[in-house]
C-alpha cells in the first residue's frame, strides 16, 4: 500500500543512460586512439573526461540511492549497476593512460581489436540499459546479455592469441609487459560488460 501511495523514481533509469553514453564514448575514442595512433596525449586527455563525467553521474545516483525512498528495483542491485558501469568506463580510462605513461611507439592490430569488441560490447550493454524501463518484456533484454556473454568470450579468444603473438614477436621484455597490461586491462574492460549482463539477469529475472 506504501508503495502505491510513495512516488517511485525513474531517474535511476536516467543516470544508467547517462552512465552508458559516457562510457561508449571513451570506449569510442580508445578504439579510435589504437586504431589511428597519433595525438595521444590529447585523445587521452579526452577519454579523461568521459571518465570524470561518467564518475559525476555515478555519485550524483549513488547520493541519491540513499536518500530515495523507493526506487524502480533493489537498491543492491542498482548500486551494482552503477558500480560495474562505472568500472568499465575506468578501465578504458587505465588502457588509455598506459599507452600515454608507458610511451608505445605506436598500436597493435590485437589492442586494436580488442578495443573493438569493447566497443561492441558497450553499445550491446547501452541497448539492455535502455531496455530495463521496459523490465515486463523480458526476452530482448535476456537476449541482449547472451550476446554480451558471447562477445566477452570473443575477448577472451583475442587476448590469448594476442598474447601468444606478444609472447614470440621477438620485442624486448619491457615492450613485452607493457603491452601485457594493456591487453590484460582492456578484455578486463569486457569482463565488466559480462558482470553489468550478469547484474540485469539477475533484476529482469526476479520481476519478470
Amino acid at each position: 500500500m506504501i508503495e502505491k501511495l510513495m512516488p517511485r523514481s525513474d531517474e535511476f533509469f536516467d543516470d544508467f543512460d547517462a552512465q552508458c553514453a559516457a562510457t561508449m564514448e571513451g570506449a569510442r575514442l580508445l578504439h579510435g586512439l589504437l586504431s589511428d595512433f597519433h595525438d595521444v596525449a590529447d585523445r587521452v586527455r579526452a577519454i579523461k573526461d568521459a571518465e570524470h563525467r561518467g564518475d559525476a553521474v555515478t555519485h550524483a545516483a549513488f547520493n541519491r540511492l540513499h536518500k530515495q525512498f523507493i526506487t524502480p528495483f533493489d537498491r543492491a542491485d542498482i548500486h551494482r549497476l552503477l558500480s560495474r558501469i562505472d568500472d568499465v568506463l575506468d578501465l578504458a580510462d587505465a588502457a588509455a593512460e598506459r599507452l600515454l605513461y608507458y610511451e608505445v611507439p605506436d598500436s597493435t592490430p590485437d589492442a586494436t581489436e580488442l578495443a573493438r569488441i569493447l566497443v561492441l560490447n558497450c553499445e550491446k550493454v547501452q541497448e539492455v540499459v535502455r531496455l530495463l524501463r521496459h523490465i515486463k518484456k523480458p526476452e530482448q533484454i535476456l537476449e541482449g546479455c547472451k550476446q554480451i556473454k558471447r562477445l566477452e568470450n570473443q575477448a577472451d579468444d583475442t587476448l590469448r592469441s594476442g598474447l601468444a603473438r606478444l609472447f614470440k614477436s621477438g620485442w624486448d621484455p619491457l615492450t613485452v609487459i607493457k603491452w601485457k597490461e594493456i591487453y590484460d586491462i582492456i578484455e578486463t574492460a569486457t569482463d565488466k560488460c559480462l558482470d553489468v549482463a550478469n547484474v540485469i539477469e539477475g533484476v529482469v529475472l526476479e520481476h519478470s
